[in-house]
């Protein structure tokens, strides 16, 4: 650059046209370096602008990863003379660790700053490039930061092949264009984001077209390798399923390595290895993607067969992820990848995991196709069987003609629910032994028989080979040998889950599906045998219990008259005939044992769905899994155990009233849904989508102070205020001691009658007793009380009765104190006052003043109780 001497000898400044030159070009460089987007164009923009400014050799743009503290080249120069070294690739890959002292000198520079390479690239711990780029003729090296939001996010490194290289204006220069680099750097690095962003969604595209059309092993294969290659070129992959014993996989499908030759294939051993082999278990218990160092893994002792292949064509390093579906583990996918984005990985491996199921599942049922259309025909001979000829003309079509199976015995189990008796049996079958077959089969069976008992309490019977059991001595053995086949098959016969019976067939080998088939179709045949043969005594039967039942209920929900005159219930009558007539929600409040479904009876018997039956809920009385399925029913499926369809407790109460009994116990999900209901007036099934309007009266009743239980944040304060709409409080015994008298002679004459007593009346003792005591447990302890009195009596007064003493149950208020003596009821009161006041006796604030008794008094009553400060102070 040319100069202008100033009158100053050694000082000389830029001419003013050349100053004017570099503003230009340098505001072209920012115009041009905020436009580029490709990292390429930007080294090369800058270093043919730099230049034709500056000299030097050569440039590269390195980024700072923080979190591991290193750096490595992010921009490479494609004049740089160090392309032609073989070591170049390992050098533009490296991470170098940014506390060499190097670095650290560059990070701490507040300018540009040069290095003399002889000065430093010998140094210890400095990075290797500084002497690589000495051989190629460097000399001097500038080091200018890039700052994003304060922080150091890279650096700039200039190279030259002359010492006196990089002026105070050249280091000007760079520091002036720095933050527009900086900003570049920034958005290539966000728009190289999106673009794999985008690049990962294309590939997870392609792939679920692909999997779309997926039918068999060889098009998985296809799909999976195809999506690899846009991932990684040279990489190859297995999948290993689980097989059906659950506790091993076994290759399932490969894909072609490139690396390791065009025709090899990863994994193509066929052994089975166990799951918990030390790797597998920790892919299966990995919810993201892991990597593996094979050398590594052989060392620590796994021996599986697939890793010493995969150790023998060379492979390094391999991903591991689990395929799994729901939550049904399929098996596992291995990558040999060196980079893992787990994004991109999670989603190639969840279609995979869909495609796998659905193959698995179509290979299922083109398994069971032949067994399912030959129980079909079983079934259709079954369902003409009504008599057990022609059972036997079906099972041995079936068995011998088709199954080459052979029907040993039959038998069921008696009435007595203990001995089994010969229901059917193949006399051919033992033709020239039937002294020794006759002999065992006229045994009396019992089902605590080994063989028997052993079946019975099989889920899905019992396989017996004959060689083993001649072995063991079994006595039938020697029979089964006669016939020529390997294995005996104990099957027991169940309707729904009752036992009725066994069946012995005799075959080499049975699936398990055709076994449970047969043995179900020939249990329901039985069944219907045997149900015809009775059906005229079980229809009298029925119609006998029909009857008493129907008598029953009668007896049981007659709550048309309820005991009790005094003041308190005649507020409860007020309140019942206000709001009987209408279908206004009620909520009943009181202790147990006050008769709250009594008086939902009473509420619903009074209204215009009387007519229909109340159904009641006891909220407390379910486990939380199944309140939901109880109140609103489930679909066929819908969860495990869900073999129907089930209407829920809504639907049954459709136009008619339905009783929440201990409302309170509710969980949170059940509450939220009962709120969807009662506001909305329709529901769905556990499973289901179509949506039922009901027409429902609702009547809850609770013990619990819900208004406590709203704060607390156990009840939903929505659903309580939907269900407070019309609250009826029901008095405990102890506050209508004026009907314990009537409750009694009621209680006395329904169990006079029930024991078969007769009691004809109740001695006045008894009754002042009973007036007397606070009643706990409400008129459910007065009934039970006066039952067992009842049984204790033997004439026919009832002189006596056993009332609790010390009782230690709480009731509200602390109305237990009533049982106890006035001297204790004194002591704890005094006690309950000092703690309050904190320990102090007289003066403001004092228990003294609380009590409004003298101080004086006060110590002389604390000394004569034995109170001390232990019993206050804590």
């Amino acid at each position: 650059m040319k100069r202008v001497k100033n009158m100053d000898p050694g000082f000389s400044v830029p001419s003013l046209a050349m100053l004017e030159q570099e503003r230009r070009i340098l505001s072209e460089l920012g115009n041009d370096i905020t436009g580029v987007w490709d990292k390429n164009d930007l080294i090369t923009l800058f270093s043919k602008r730099i230049k034709s400014l500056f000299y030097f050799t050569h440039t590269i743009i390195t980024l700072i990863d923080r979190e591991d503290e290193t750096y490595a080249a992010f921009l490479l120069d494609h004049e740089s003379p160090l392309r032609s070294r073989g070591d170049y690739p390992e050098l533009v890959s490296t991470h170098f660790s940014l506390n060499e002292p190097f670095m650290q000198t560059a990070l701490q520079a507040a300018e540009p700053i040069s290095f003399l390479l002889e000065d430093v690239m010998d140094q210890p711990q400095n990075p290797a490039f500084l002497r690589a780029n000495y051989e190629r003729g460097a000399r001097k090296l500038l080091m200018t930061k890039l700052m994003n939001a304060g922080k150091p996010m890279g650096f700039i490194h200039l190279y030259s092949d002359q010492p006196d290289s990089f002026s105070e204006e050249f280091r000007d220069v760079m520091k002036g264009i720095a933050p527009q680099l900086a900003s570049a750097v920034s958005n290539i690095i966000k728009n190289e984001e999106i673009f794999k962003k985008e690049q990962e969604k294309s590939v997870l595209l392609d792939l679920s077209n692909d999997i779309a059309t997926v039918r068999t092993k060889a098009e998985l294969a296809l799909a999976v390798s195809t999506v690899l290659r846009k991932i990684n070129p040279q990489g190859g992959f297995v999948i290993r399923s689980i097989n059906e014993d659950g506790t091993t996989t076994g290759p399932y499908v490969y894909g072609l390595n490139q690396t390791n030759g065009p025709e090899r294939l990863i994994g193509s051993d066929e052994a089975t290895c166990p799951i918990n082999d030390g790797l597998q278990d920790r892919v299966l218990n990995s919810p993201i993607p892991l990597l593996f160092n094979i050398d590594r893994e052989i060392q620590r002792g796994i021996t599986s067969a697939y890793l010493r292949y995969w150790q023998t064509i060379g492979f390094k390093e391999i991903v591991g992820i689990r395929l799994r579906n729901g939550d049904t583990d399929l098996g596992i996918l291995f990558l040999d990848i060196r980079e893992i984005n787990i994004r991109l990985l999670q989603g190639l491996c969840s279609q995979v995991s869909v495609a796998m199921a659905n193959i698995i599942a179509s290979e299922q049922i083109i398994k069971k196709q032949d067994e399912q259309a030959f129980l079909l025909d079983f079934s259709s001979d079954i369902a003409r069987v009504r008599t057990k000829s022609d059972l036997q003309a079906a099972i041995s079509r079936v068995l011998d003609k088709i199954l080459q199976t052979k029907l040993s015995m039959i038998r069921v189990i008696d009435e007595d629910d203990r001995h089994l008796s010969p229901f059917m049996y193949d006399e051919e079958l033992f033709a020239h032994t039937k002294a020794h077959f006759a002999e065992l089969r006229d045994n009396r069976v019992t089902v605590d028989d080994v063989y028997t008992a052993e079946v019975l309490s099989s889920e899905d019977g019992i396989i017996f080979n004959i060689e083993e059991e001649l072995k063991s001595g079994n006595n039938y053995a020697k029979l089964w040998e006669t016939t020529g086949l390997k294995n005996v098959y104990g099957m027991p016969l169940r309707v729904g889950n009752k036992n009725i019976g066994t069946i012995w067939l005799l075959a080499d080998r049975l699936s398990k599906l055709m076994l449970k088939g047969i043995c179900a179709q020939i249990s329901t045949a039985i069944a219907n045998i045997q149900a015809n043969e009775k059906l005229l005594a079980y229809k009298k039967q029925l119609e006998v219990e029909n009857d008493y039942l129907k008598e029953q209920i009668k007896t049981i929900y007659n709550f048309t008259e309820i005991i009790g005159n005094g003041e308190q219930m005649q507020k409860v009558y007020r309140l019942l005939s206000l709001v009987s007539e209408s279908n206004t929600t009620v909520l009943i409040l009181g202790e147990t044992g006050t008769g709250k479904e009594l008086i939902a009876r009473a509420i619903h018997n009074a209204s215009p769905r009387h007519q229909k039956l109340m159904v009641k809920v006891n909220c407390a009385a379910l486990p939380a899994n199944l309140i939901e399925s109880e109140l609103f029913g489930h679909e066929r499926g819908s969860f495990t155990g869900a073999i129907d369809r089930r209407i829920g407790k809504f639907e049954l109460a459709n136009n008619s009233t339905l009783f929440l009994d201990e409302v309170g116990e509710l969980p949170p999900e059940a509450q939220a849904k009962l709120l969807r209901v009662i506001q909305e007036r329709e529901l769905e099934r556990l499973g289901g989508k179509q949506t039922i309007k009901v027409d429902v009266r609702l009547i809850a009743a609770t013990n619990r102070n819900l208004e406590e239980e709203v704060k607390a944040g156990r009840f939903r304060a929505d659903l309580y205020f939907r269900l407070n709409v019309f609250p009826v409080s029901l008095p405990a015994l102890r506050e209508r001691p004026e009907d314990i008298e009537a409750l009694t002679h009621f209680f006395v004459q329904k169990y006079s009658r029930n024991t078969g007593r007769k009691i004809r009346k109740v001695a006045p003792k008894v009754l002042q007793q009973l007036r007397s005591y606070t009643w706990p447990g409400n008129v459910r302890e007065l009934e039970h009380l006066i039952e067992r009195s009842i049984l204790l009596t033997t004439g026919d007064v009832l002189q006596e009765v056993h009332l609790p003493q010390n009782t230690t149950i709480d009731q509200p208020g602390s109305t237990h104190l009533l049982n106890r003596p006035l001297e204790e009821v004194e002591r704890s009161y005094i006690i309950e006052i000092l703690k309050r006041c904190s320990g102090k006796i007289s003066g403001v604030g004092g228990a003294a003043e609380i009590l409004q008794i003298p101080g004086n008094t006060l110590h002389s009553k604390i000394k004569k109780l034995g109170i001390t400060k232990s019993d206050y102070f804590s």
